[in-house]
């Protein structure tokens, strides 16, 4: 037996609209999880501004039979300070100088600085060239964004995890002279927040990118659908 439908237009407009959500429901819900990536990942890239500048990568404990009191130091990316009472920092003389892992840290930490303004500039100001041209589709800048952000925390990772291991490896050093030992440095944990922040933003906009460009194709090729009483698509008959 065919289904006859209410052939009263309003009566057919509320059955459709049943059928899903509103579209300034779904803007709204978009653009509040593309604001929460952007802040969660512009926090992260704040984060590893802080780490770039922290002279706390590492902090190294000497002791020895001949001195009273252990001496400690710490080493960043750019600068070492002493803590035996003068408190000075002091520049790095040579590259020989600085260990492998900060060596490779320097260069990583200063790239993932650079990708991640880049995305943030692409994510800002994309969307606004975007909308200036006509046929540039905004959805793609987000995803671009959230890729490099992402990038941006695989960057930061690395150095991270290979000075924590490296750390955590000779943490002890007993020697003839003196005994060393090592400890993580302040700007380790905060590398790991940064991380953590650069990827779950990144992920976050690189979803809602991809998937709005997914439901934008889908709108310009979906058909007319109608609802049944209980809601469920079915065809029109007559």
């Amino acid at each position: 037996m065919k289904a006859v439908l209410s052939s009263n237009p309003l009566a057919r407009g509320h059955i459709h609209d049943s059928c899903a959500l509103s579209p300034q429901v779904l803007t709204v819900e978009m653009m509040s999880m593309r604001m929460s990536g952007l802040v969660t990942a512009i926090v992260g890239w704040v984060a590893t501004i802080i780490i770039c500048a922290l002279p706390m990568w590492r902090v190294t404990t000497c002791s020895s039979s001949t001195t009273m009191a252990p001496q400690s130091y710490s080493d960043g990316l750019w600068v070492t300070c002493s803590y035996d009472g003068s408190g000075q920092c002091r520049s790095y003389n040579s590259l020989l100088e600085i260990a492998p892992d900060l060596q490779v840290a320097r260069v990583m930490v200063v790239t993932s600085l650079i990708t991640a303004f880049a995305s943030l500039l692409i994510s800002v100001v994309g969307r606004d060239f975007g909308s200036c041209m006509g046929g540039v589709d905004k959805n793609g800048y987000t995803a671009v964004s959230g890729a490099l952000f992402f990038v941006a925390g695989i960057l930061i990772l690395v150095p991270v995890a290979w000075t924590t291991s490296n750390t955590i490896n000779n943490f002890y050093t007993p020697m003839s002279a003196e005994v060393v030992s090592r400890e993580l440095g302040a700007a380790l944990y905060i590398g790991w927040i940064a991380v953590f922040l650069l990827l779950s933003g990144g992920i976050i906009l690189s979803r809602l990118g991809t998937q709005s460009q997914q439901d934008s194709y889908a709108k310009n090729y979906r058909g007319v659908k109608t609802c049944g009483p209980t809601g469920y698509p079915m065809k029109d008959y007559v």
